[in-house]
């Protein structure tokens, strides 16, 4: 399925919601403007009619002569046009002739006799106190008000009224102006909407996706710089802090050592020396196999390769159970190792390694070297010599007792306690404990 992009996906819903909302718009003006007109209407229709039949009640008195009458309704009718009283009037005899009209339609095709029949059925239905009777025309949609024209008992005359009722052509003449305001105002007020939801929401995506596939293709160095001052604004710091801890992943992935996966000399450098700017108070363990040189020799290197596999176990398990959560592990190389922790845990994982140490390495011993409890192997100088079972020298500094300034100060200190723990000839933990400058 083809991807439709985020700009496009909003814009299609700005437009829609444009559209939604000026339909909504519309059809609430035009309904109130047709009740506008029709209140209208009824009020014009209402006095119009009063107005009607009270002058042409007043000029029937004083028609003498059924000849004068026409060109006396006429006038009025004129008059009554020009004042915009009514719409259409036509005053119709009795007998179903068209006296006056300034309906062109009647005075044309005379229809008069329908509408002399109309009022008598309208009549029948009324009361006998109504003096007008009104209907809908439902094919011209006019209203439209029949009044009698009597005079003393008898009808004269029939006038007949046509008023329109409100419509929606009428409503769209009357809001036409509004509602092309209502649009221009819509269009330029989602302008500046898709301009605030692009600089805020979707130019910021587009600069996080293409951050992240950056990132995906190994580029680490990638920061993103967004200024929404919001949700968005915090994303990108936050992906930014993501870049720089993948950044340091990545150097301790490469600087890991590949046997045991354990952080190298490098992030053991950067460890020891961030606890020194802290401030903190911890002790480091250096970690060292005796006489596993010989070991190699004489079981080879891939039976050496377990045994670092094996402290390197050991060493995890003693700083899970007894350790700190923010403690550290590291592989200097070779049978080399570096554990930070707190010095109130010092010894008790010292002691857990000692002791998984030294019950395990056995295992890693044929029978034989085990009853005998030594191995043969060549010394430094070329001559064989007898070499005890493998055991482990822990060797702890700290700065608990007195400051420690730098990695190379503490790595000095480690060799001579180093040094002194190897003379033990068994698996020792000692811990310098000098006070004062070196």
């Amino acid at each position: 399925m083809k991807k439709v992009p985020l700009q496009v996906r909003v814009g299609l819903l700005i437009v829609g919601m444009s559209l939604l909302f000026i339909a909504v718009f519309t059809t609430i003006q035009l309904r109130d403007q047709i009740d506008r007109l029709n209140s209208y209407n009824k009020y014009r229709a209402r006095v119009g009619t009063i107005i009607v039949k009270t002058t042409l009640e007043l000029l029937l008195k004083d028609i003498h002569s059924e000849e004068t009458a026409p060109s006396i309704f006429e006038a009025a009718i004129k008059s009554f046009s020009d004042e915009e009283i009514v719409e259409k009037i036509s005053i119709l005899s009795m007998t179903g002739e068209t006296v006056a009209t300034n309906d062109p339609m009647m005075r044309e095709f005379g229809e008069s006799g329908k509408d002399i029949e109309t009022y008598k059925d309208l009549s029948r239905t009324s009361s006998e106190s109504t003096w007008f009777y009104s209907r809908l025309n439902k094919n011209t949609q006019l209203i439209e008000i029949y009044i009698p024209l009597s005079l003393e008992t008898s009808t004269k005359y029939i006038v007949k009224l046509s008023f329109s009722v409100g419509n929606i052509q009428q409503a769209i003449v009357s809001i036409f102006v509004p509602i092309i305001l209502t649009i221009i105002a819509v269009i330029i007020g989602n302008v500046f909407l898709g301009l605030i939801l692009l600089r805020t929401i979707v130019w910021p995506i587009r600069l996080l996706n293409i951050a992240t596939k950056d990132i995906a293709s190994g580029n680490l160095d990638m920061n993103v710089n967004i200024k929404t001052n919001d949700e968005i604004q915090e994303l990108g710091e936050t992906f930014n802090e993501m870049t720089v801890a993948l950044k340091k992943i990545k150097e301790k992935a490469e600087n890991a050592n590949p046997l045991t996966k354990l952080p190298g000399n490098t992030t053991i450098r950067e460890e020891i020396e961030a606890r020194i700017r802290r401030n903190e108070k911890f002790i480091a363990l250096h970690i060292d196999l005796n006489d596993f040189k010989a070991y190699n020799d004489k079981y080879g290197v891939g039976k050496g390769d377990e045994i670092i596999k094996f402290t390197s176990k050991i060493l995890q398990k003693a700083v899970k159970d007894k350790g700190e959560s923010g403690d550290f592990i590291g592989h200097e190389g070779g049978d080399d190792f570096f554990v930070l922790t707190t010095p109130e845990r010092g010894e008790a994982v010292a002691s857990q390694i000692i002791s998984d140490f030294d019950a395990g390495i056995k295992s890693f011993y044929s029978e034989g070297d085990l009853q005998a409890g030594y191995i043969t192997a060549k010394n430094r100088k070329g001559e064989f010599v007898k070499f005890p079972i493998m055991s482990i020298s822990l060797s702890g500094v700290t700065n608990q007792f007195r400051p420690i300034t730098s990695y190379g100060e503490l790595t000095n200190i480690a060799v001579e306690v180093k040094t002194r723990a190897k003379l033990e000839g068994k698996s020792v933990f000692f811990v310098d404990r000098r006070h004062g400058p070196r």
